[in-house]
């Protein structure tokens, strides 16, 4: 990871592992380069970091579409098909130039929209010489890539903005884990934070019957699910003292906003009778996760996230120390997550039982059902 030039201070984690995940073969042209639909299209996804796209391309699939993600030289980024028109060489063997992308076979350069500028030794360039682009654009040192229901669909907004990564109150550190389950397991993870008390007693979870029995709401709008469940003058738990002093008990809240292509939570706590957690400048501890939640897929996904928060002047590791327990959590949500949909397998067609802690889940796989099917 690089650390930015204004706004908050990344940490570093780990270098960001590439997945060999599974890759749709497309056709030979751009117009024959569009997946069955199993997905919410027209929308922006997650495709990355800003921090990931250096002087190589990246090969990314995304939504079952293989691409290759490149930054140019002047600081450009680009999204194209990661196959070249010639000979289906993935354009991500290749290498960045200031004009665009070189294939590594034969030479032939793209520039950023797809089209062959180029072809070594041959003056004329057919025009079918192209390949399918997708609009990516950088905010908030996340890359977004729109995804159309037709090849070359242009976004009609503009990405999610996601603020506190250039808040110079926050600092934050993230990486990118790659899942060999649905995105949807992952959704429904992230919506239910009942399950931290058992699966992240050693970190973020607390006591467990504190996180059953505390009361949550589920409220819909706009296709935007959010969950908010309040747990006040409870213990914290160890990630929390570890990162903030605590004087005893505490009031914490937890809220999860679920978009179709990212969620964000909101975590934290102050000492119990304190006062209002509603903004980081009073007297609390505030952790801000940004969950991008991408298929790579019908059944593998990619997960980027980060974590930033306010770091207390006495703590001065607060923020390391906070990034690497926040793995450490996931590392143990990928596990049960890969398990539950390993056993999927092995238990074909038995019936899901419902309890209180799935309202949000289902609310959110309804949406996902309903805008699916409009693609």
């Amino acid at each position: 990871m690089t650390t930015p030039t204004s706004g908050a201070t990344v940490i570093p984690v780990a270098t960001l592992r590439e997945s060999a995940g599974a890759a749709s073969k497309f056709g030979n042209s751009p117009a024959q380069s569009s997946p069955a639909v199993t997905f919410p299209l027209n929308r922006w996804w997650v495709a990355g970091f800003s921090w990931e796209l250096g002087d190589t391309p990246i090969a990314r699939t995304l939504l079952n579409r293989p691409m290759v993600l490149f930054r140019s030289p002047e600081g450009g980024v680009a999204a194209l098909d990661d196959r070249c028109c010639h000979k289906d060489l993935p354009l991500s063997c290749g290498s960045v130039e200031q004009r665009g992308i070189r294939c590594g076979y034969h030479g032939l350069l793209y520039d950023k929209s797809g089209t062959c500028i180029e072809i070594p030794g041959q003056e004329r360039i057919p025009a079918k010489a192209r390949v399918n682009s997708y609009p990516l654009r950088e905010r908030n040192q996340i890359l977004w890539v729109w995804i159309g229901n037709q090849p070359g669909g242009q976004p009609d907004t503009d990405p999610p903005e996601y603020a506190f990564h250039d808040d110079p109150r926050f600092q934050f550190g993230g990486d990118r884990y790659h899942y060999e389950a649905p995105y949807q397991l992952i959704h429904d993870n992230l919506l239910d934070l009942s399950h931290v008390g058992y699966v992240h007693q050693k970190t973020i979870g607390g006591n467990p019957t504190q996180h059953m029995n505390a009361p949550f709401s589920v409220n819909v709008v706009d296709n935007i699910v959010r969950v908010t469940r309040p747990m006040p003058n409870t213990a914290p738990p160890l990630t929390y003292t570890s990162v903030w002093p605590f004087k005893g008990l505490v009031d914490r809240w937890q809220e999860v906003e679920f978009h179709v292509s990212h969620l964000l939570i909101w975590t934290g706590a102050t000492d119990a009778g304190a006062g209002n957690a509603d903004s980081p400048e009073l007297n609390g501890f505030h952790i801000r996760g940004f969950h991008g939640v991408t298929p790579e897929t019908d059944t593998t996904t990619h997960y980027f996230w980060t974590v930033a928060t306010n770091p207390h002047p006495e703590r001065t590791d607060a923020v390391k120390v906070l990034v690497e327990q926040t793995a450490s959590t996931f590392n143990e949500d990928k596990v049960v997550i890969e398990a539950q949909w390993r056993n999927q397998h092995r238990f074909p067609g038995y019936a899901q039982v419902d309890i209180h802690i799935d309202a949000g889940p289902n609310r959110a796989r309804r949406i996902v059902a309903a805008l699916t099917a409009n693609d």
